[in-house]
């Protein structure tokens, strides 16, 4: 869901809206409309048939992305979306505020957590993997000061929903999260 709000950010940017215009914004998304296609097992992000995956992961993007985010209406729009989604399909779905505000009764919550500088690293070899040069003490405050706009925001803000197992990723690799995910899922179906 993170992707959503990135793309919201997105067509602020592109029609030049200030990023706390939340009725601007709003206007504007009823004119560009958000999507998700899987190719090859790879999820995309779209705005009105324009693959946008690239573009909602740029710096300038990340560092407004909390703003626009904590836009209540902004935020109702998007809700009612996923749930739509989540209605429709089974589906794993992942977000700041899915376990809490979005699928409050989900089968199974998992709350991620890992070191500012574990994620930043991530952060930066998913930037140079793409051609965007970051320094990786700059990423490292983006992600610290994000985290904290988040878990301070008014509406929704982040945290850990009481009955979701918490997994910290810091000293993880990709193959480690998906196994330990995976485990907590088949654990959890059998106790149902």
């Amino acid at each position: 869901t993170g992707a959503m709000y990135r793309a919201c950010t997105l067509v602020a940017k592109q029609n030049r809206l200030a990023y706390d215009d939340q009725s601007g914004i709003l206007k504007a998304l009823n004119n560009n409309i958000i999507s998700f296609k899987n190719i090859n097992d790879d999820q995309r992000v779209y705005i009105n048939d324009k693959d946008v995956s690239f573009d909602i992961r740029t710096p300038e993007i990340t560092a407004n992305v909390s703003q626009v985010s904590a836009l209540s209406e902004i935020r109702k729009k998007m809700v009612e979306i996923q749930r739509k989604i989540a209605g429709e399909n089974n589906i794993i779905m992942d977000g700041r505020d899915i376990g809490t505000t979005v699928l409050p009764n989900a089968d199974v919550k998992i709350f991620l957590i890992a070191s500012v500088a574990s994620r930043a690293k991530r952060r930066y070899l998913d930037f140079k993997e793409k051609g965007i040069n970051q320094n990786l003490t700059d990423i490292e405050k983006d992600i610290a000061d994000r985290d904290y706009k988040d878990m301070h925001r008014q509406i929704s803000p982040l945290r850990k929903a009481e009955d979701a197992y918490q997994v910290d990723t810091t000293d993880m690799s990709i193959d480690q999260v998906v196994n330990k995910l995976t485990q907590i899922i088949k654990k959890n179906k059998k106790n149902k």
